[in-house]
């Protein structure tokens, strides 16, 4: 069986249809319990009760870039083999993945606030992600200013390519750039770097949760999608005929 057959829309819609409701539950169980595991865990010695915040701040920040990579191959088969429900899928994710950089953004500031002494600061890796999240704006304006769904695929596809770039800066700017306030990564597997156990468990499940969540979004929104490209056609029928 080819991985293409399930570019076919009425397949899609049958299989996700199938799965949607255990996704939405896997997700539910997982956000919530990580969620209320990392808020009962204890204080940490040098950042107090204020290291919580990485339960939401992390996993949010990684599914932001993740996101947009993941638009960017949906993007990809659009362009070189016209998969409508490619093109669709990559729409769908646009709003998550975007409120999900903001999540990263604002968390981010209030977790920075009391650790830096400033709310922003023109760090390498919150600069690249306030771009990122622009290229967000920009890319669900481009799909609502063009009129031709096709047309509009084809814009937007492009400009994943381009925002892809702050994409991989977002995730990699502090192995880039030595200075700059903003930590290495939280998960880190180096000698002596590694998160503490009561920390690290409870931000897996989080971070799955997370996953599973966008999972979710990322099925109702394109099986919506799609129903709205095919009102569209039947609409047009008719008023042809």
């Amino acid at each position: 069986m080819s991985i293409w057959e399930y570019a076919n829309p009425v397949k899609f819609m049958r299989i996700s249809g199938a799965i949607l409701p255990w996704v939405v539950a896997g997700a539910a169980i997982c956000t919530v319990a990580g969620l209320v595991w990392g808020f009962l865990t204890p204080q940490d010695y040098k950042q107090g009760s204020t290291v919580k915040i990485i339960f939401l701040h992390v996993p949010a920040a990684l599914m932001a870039i993740n996101i947009w990579l993941m638009m960017l191959v949906t993007s990809l088969i659009w362009l070189v083999r016209r998969h409508h429900v490619s093109a669709l899928a990559a729409k769908a994710a646009a709003p998550v993945g975007a409120v999900m950089t903001l999540i990263a953004l604002i968390t981010g500031a209030i977790w920075g606030q009391p650790m830096w002494g400033t709310w922003w600061e023109w760090d390498p890796r919150l600069t690249s992600f306030l771009i990122l999240f622009l290229f967000y704006l920009g890319y669900m304006a481009l799909w609502g200013a063009v009129e031709n769904p096709d047309s509009a695929a084809d814009l937007t596809g492009v400009l994943c390519l381009v925002g892809s770039v702050f994409a991989l800066l977002s995730r990699y700017a502090v192995n880039f750039w030595n200075q700059g306030l903003h930590q290495g990564a939280s998960l880190s597997l180096a000698p002596g770097e590694r998160m503490a156990a009561v920390y690290r468990y409870p931000l897996y499940l989080t971070m799955l949760g997370f996953f599973l969540l966008f999972l979710a979004l990322l099925l109702i929104r394109t099986r919506t999608e799609i129903r709205r490209r095919r009102l569209a056609a039947l609409l047009a029928r008719e008023n042809l005929a």
